[in-house]
């Protein structure tokens, strides 16, 4: 029974999570076309205030989603390896990611980058201004995975004591604990950020968030011990509640607080709300889809097995939008919300159109 239960919360409550966040992923990078912080291949800076609550936006969905992203895929990691084994584990890595960040690099970047390449670029050899802007875009996430996947691996291999079988381990997740780990990935992410600081980009590898590294390994790490311990089952329900006012009120008191400070004390504070935020948004959302959310129907299976694909394919929605509404007169916030709702449904669209093609579902 504990195994059924356990099949049924990832399939259902975790796999409506990720649509959730791949949603968040395409408004996110929306959001980041619109407002002031202009990290995409087509960016229109707001020229009203409206472009604030874009950035605002940004920033609060940098805090956690990404991490949570790494966190799930710690958490369907160990289950991998143990059915696949060492060889078969990595194989299927490299094929499920590896393939997609190919795809991605040699034919998707080529076409949303041809815009910026025109307007800026013409005078340039392609092939030039190709190689010398080399960058994964959104795919970085897969050449960290490939990374964190890789290490597990070698763990295992090498390292790692035999592993109690799934539900054998099982235990409630501490409060102490919460707050030690925490406290922990506040005090990384601050010396982190001493020679990695918030701007931070990696050209070649194309990190755009490097400065959060410390939180996305920390969570893969959490993932991978949630699966063996049962975390996402033995939380109780009332921690749902207590994690999403939990990160209200640290945003109410830290927030500001990192804006009215300067220096390392400024990165300090910034870094303990970016943690704080997370941890307590992310138990919030864990219970409150785990208690009203562990279910799909037709169209929330039809979503979810869109949603890699989406990830991976969303630039090629969001950039050709975006240049057909440049002409749309409308405050930054207005044209947002335009470009989202043309948008989410054309990715979803097309990720289906993508998988039907023949083979892809056996690498989407």
């Amino acid at each position: 029974m504990k195994t059924e239960l356990r099949t049924a919360t990832r399939l259902f409550a975790i796999d409506n999570l990720r649509i959730v966040l791949t949603a968040l992923v395409v408004i996110h990078h929306v959001a980041v076309t619109y407002g002031n912080i202009p990290l995409w291949y087509y960016t229109e800076p707001a020229k009203d205030p409206s472009g604030v609550a874009l950035d605002i936006l940004v920033v609060f969905n940098q805090a956690f989603f990404m991490g949570f992203f790494f966190l799930i895929s710690g958490f369907f990691t160990p289950g991998s390896y143990d059915r696949k084994g060492g060889r078969a584990f990595l194989r299927d890595r490299l094929i499920r990611l590896g393939i997609p960040l190919l795809v991605f690099l040699l034919v998707l970047r080529p076409l949303v980058t041809l815009g910026s390449y025109k307007s800026g670029y013409g005078s340039l050899p392609y092939w030039q201004y190709y190689i010398g802007s080399w960058d994964p875009g959104p795919m970085w996430f897969a050449e960290v995975l490939i990374v964190f996947a890789a290490l597990y691996a070698l763990w295992r291999r090498f390292r790692a004591p035999a592993e109690a079988a799934v539900g054998a381990r099982d235990s409630v997740l501490q409060v102490r604990w919460i707050v030690l780990f925490t406290v922990g990935l506040a005090v990384a992410t601050t010396l982190w950020r001493i020679p990695v600081p918030v701007g931070s980009y990696v050209p070649v590898l194309g990190l755009p968030t490097p400065y959060f590294l410390p939180q996305y390994a920390a969570m893969f790490v959490v993932g991978l011990i949630a699966f063996r311990r049962g975390w996402f089952q033995t939380l109780p329900a009332k921690a749902g509640l207590l994690g999403l006012i939990s990160a209200g009120l640290v945003t109410v008191v830290l927030l500001p607080l990192g804006q009215l400070t300067t220096g390392l004390l400024s990165t300090a504070v910034t870094a303990t709300w970016e943690s704080a935020f997370a941890v307590s948004l992310i138990i919030g959302l864990t219970v409150l889809f785990r208690e009203r959310f562990n279910h799909q129907g037709p169209r929330g299976k039809w979503l979810s097995a869109q949603a890699f694909t989406v990830y991976i394919i969303h630039p090629l929605v969001l950039v050709p939008i975006s240049y057909a509404l440049a002409g749309l007169h409308a405050i930054a916030v207005v044209k947002f919300a335009v470009v989202v709702v043309i948008a989410l449904p054309a990715c979803w669209g097309l990720a289906y159109l993508v998988r039907s093609l023949p083979g892809a579902k056996r690498v989407l």
